[in-house]
């Protein structure tokens, strides 16, 4: 006779909670990010295709911007659509999804400039194949919304991304670029610009220029990390998404327009709350400029520059102000994913960006 025996459901039980907490040990953990991934330098001959994955573009300053760029021996793509509009978009977004991964599997394209920033980049974030970024990498520039594209892009890929002037500000602008913004965008995307590639990097050097501030340290030390970052407002939208900025050990620089003191606080109070200003190498903070149309400061009302005293001074890590980045004419390009080293000394007022590696390859080489 076979005797039934009772169910073992307590060690069944144990064994689906011990799984059930592996997974849960195994989600709390951050995603290990890609190997760098650096584009190919640009040398005349290259194709250059512009795209408009965020606000609609003006066309005169397009065009003069192609213009210029073809003189110096560039071909330039644009788009059939490229001046569409919807709304304060250029275009729905599946149409700039679809334009902006088009330019990026296109064997012909050597670098994607979009023509400016505005607004939109993060809604087209979701419809991006970042897979097919990754097996196609390429120089891609631009600043203020852009910066969304900047950090999810070198985040899910690894691919090293240039925060920079863009065809309608700066290329396109009725003087071209600011000297020091022509210097850095040369030096930093030419493949002539690289004389000797067993010496990489460079010191970037912000003086003699009359327009151009000295850097003014708020915290003393010395970092080294991958710069991150760019327009704050977007880097603070994009907290609680899948493309949340990883700033830990990284170089922080933000920079914004058009933004009143308490939004500035309130984006900063944002990052900080969420640890995002814990574990940097350092931070630059560039420029934080009003519009014409902004309502005046009422008298002894806190300045930008009070609110980022507030948040940086006397940080464990460099902390520079004023550095030329972001919505000046004196916009230098700097490379995301790239390793920089910070230094600033309170004391002295000194402070040095170097970076420590080029952050592009050259062709048949290193």
């Amino acid at each position: 006779m076979i005797q039934a025996t009772a169910p073992t459901t307590i060690p069944i039980l144990g064994l689906i909670l011990v799984l059930i907490s592996a997974a849960s040990a195994f989600a709390d953990e951050p995603p290990s990010s890609p190997p760098i991934m650096k584009p190919v330098a640009l040398q005349p001959g290259d194709t250059i295709m512009f795209v408009a994955p965020a606000g609609e573009l003006i066309e005169d300053r397009v065009m003069l911007a192609k213009k210029r760029l073809e003189e110096r021996g560039f071909r330039v793509i644009l788009p059939d659509t490229l001046f569409r509009q919807v709304g304060y978009l250029a275009g729905t977004d599946q149409e700039r999804a679809d334009e902006l991964m088009a330019a990026f599997t296109n064997p012909e394209v050597d670098a994607i400039f979009p023509g400016t920033g505005g607004y939109g980049a993060t809604r087209i974030l979701p419809l991006l194949d970042f897979d097919a970024i990754a097996a196609n990498p390429k120089v891609f520039v631009g600043f203020s919304d852009i910066t969304a594209l900047h950090i999810a892009i070198h985040q899910r890929t690894g691919l090293v991304t240039f925060h920079s002037p863009n065809p309608q500000w700066g290329l396109g602008s009725d003087n071209g670029l600011h000297p020091l913004a022509e210097k850095y965008w040369w030096r930093t995307l030419l493949s002539s610009s690289y004389n000797d590639p067993d010496s990489p990097g460079w010191r970037f050097d912000f003086t003699g220029h009359d327009d151009v501030g000295d850097l003014v340290p708020l915290a003393s030390g010395s970092g080294q990390g991958k710069l991150l970052g760019g327009n704050l407002s977007l880097v603070a939208a994009m907290m609680g998404t899948p493309d949340e900025p990883e700033t830990d050990g990284n170089i922080l620089f933000l920079e914004d327009v058009g933004e009143a003191p308490y939004r500035i606080d309130r984006m900063l109070r944002q990052l900080d709350s969420g640890g995002k200003l814990d574990g940097l190498a350092g931070v630059l903070l560039g420029g934080f400029t009003f519009r014409r149309n902004d309502e005046p400061l009422a008298e002894g009302a806190w300045t930008v520059e009070d609110i980022l005293r507030q948040y940086f001074e006397g940080r464990d890590y460099p902390v520079v102000m004023r550095v030329p980045f972001g919505h000046l004419r004196a916009n230098t390009t700097l490379p995301v994913g790239a390793t920089a080293e910070l230094t600033a000394d309170v004391e002295t007022g000194e402070s040095t960006l170097r970076l420590l590696e080029n952050p592009v390859l050259l062709r048949g080489g290193k």
